[in-house]
């Protein structure tokens, strides 16, 4: 496969096959829900480590922002250097990184080594530019839907996952199974995936992170995209950083395990990344959008019954998932078709702003709950999806309007 994938980088790119597409959702998959595990075990750490409830929310915080220097330093190194080398090192060194989470014996080393953890799961960023360079363009969008399905699955039964293995054996377990299974996907990544290395002359490293904040100049689509990124993920890291909290606590007094399956609610999310991609691809992803955000808003109302219907509950968490990802698939959708040569620097800054917005969903949303309980968290998270909707409406791209001559012309 190298030899001929050698050749093929002479001649052009090389396409996807279908298995490959799936290989990059489960790595993504893999890979991304390291970022997640801790949030249905905040509760077990916060006793560990004698932090307070109120301030637990700090170790998402901490995670995201290491996952906010690695799209900063590590993603654009896609752009110039050869891809499937480059995932391959930063799965293993990832691999490192769990392994030092669960083995931590203070709060403060486990803090740190969550920065790591975070600043080295920007793999799957690596993973999606790959995606998009070698999928057909007429096929990017449907492509990145099958892709960021992969890693929708992986973020929702990350809370799953962890929850039950915590229930069974604690949760420094969580960590040393990932660092195995990270371990094994990096030996498959490098045995699967091609070579590739962007044919274009290859800039310096430092003019590759200074060539970053020129793109938001110059490109207002991205400046847009990344702004909504920002809102929706504060949105998603309210949700799912809080959940646990009302549901470890009186009268629900839930199980990891249960706790967990909250996630598997949220998996039509997941298939919402497909048909979003697909809708992408045919031109509808400005509506697509703004009907995905106005779903975003009503599932709070559902979600806000936490207390009364559990069933109502699960809704909300599906809806909100559902709207959530579909609008990041048509944001990337859009962004990775505006410059082909710069896709890992694009998708790096981009998800800058997704790290962002996770960061401060966090750390606020479990503030908020110490102080106003689940209503305050509902509150917060209605405030902010109305302002995602607010926002795409005064940013829609504008009709040009004809000239009078045309508009008044009989045959026109």
């Amino acid at each position: 496969m190298r030899g001929a994938m050698t050749d093929t980088a002479r001649h052009g790119p090389a396409r996807l096959s279908g298995a490959m597409t799936m290989m990059f959702a489960v790595a993504g998959g893999l890979s991304v829900a390291n970022v997640y595990y801790a949030q249905p075990l905040l509760g077990a750490m916060a006793g560990d480590f004698g932090i307070s409830p109120a301030s637990i929310g700090i170790v998402v915080t901490v995670t995201q922002i290491g996952y906010g220097l690695g799209l900063i330093f590590i993603t654009p190194l896609g752009d110039i250097l050869d891809r499937r080398r480059l995932i391959a090192v930063q799965s293993l060194l990832l691999c490192l990184a769990l392994a030092a989470a669960a083995l931590a014996p203070t709060g403060g080393l486990f803090m740190a080594a969550m920065v790591a953890v975070g600043l080295l799961s920007v793999l799957v960023q690596t993973l999606i530019a790959f995606a998009a360079v070698l999928a057909a363009p007429a096929a990017r969008g449907r492509t990145l839907g099958i892709v960021t399905s992969g890693v929708v699955i992986g973020i929702l039964c990350a809370r799953f996952i962890a929850g039950l293995l915590s229930d069974m054996g604690g949760w420094r377990s969580v960590y040393l199974t990932s660092a195995m299974l990270t371990l094994l996907m990096a030996i498959a990544l490098h045995r699967i995936l091609p070579d590739h290395r962007e044919s274009q002359p290859t800039p310096s490293y430092w003019s590759l992170l200074r060539s970053i904040p020129v793109l938001f100049i110059e490109e207002p689509v991205l400046r847009r995209k990344a702004v909504m990124a920002f809102l929706i993920f504060a949105v998603f890291s309210i949700f799912w950083t809080s959940l646990a909290l009302p549901l470890r606590a009186e009268p629900h007094s839930m199980s990891h395990t249960a706790i967990g399956l909250f996630g598997l609610a949220g998996v039509a999310g997941a298939l919402a990344a497909s048909w979003a991609g697909r809708l992408a691809d045919r031109g509808l992803g400005n509506w697509t959008t703004g009907i995905s955000l106005g779903l975003l808003l009503v599932s709070w109302a559902l979600i806000s019954m936490l207390h009364t219907s559990i069933l109502a509950l699960i809704a909300g968490t599906v809806l909100l998932d559902l709207a959530i990802q579909a609008v990041h698939v048509t944001n990337q959708s859009a962004i990775l078709s505006i410059r082909p040569e710069a896709k890992s620097r694009i998708i790096g800054g981009y998800m800058v702003f997704y790290s962002a917005g996770s960061a401060s969903g966090a750390i606020a949303s479990t503030a908020i709950y110490a102080h106003a309980g689940w209503a305050g968290v509902c509150l917060l998270g209605s405030a902010v999806s109305l302002a995602a909707v607010i926002y795409w409406a005064a940013t829609l791209p504008r009709r040009k309007s004809l000239p009078r001559s045309v508009q008044t012309c009989p045959v026109c």
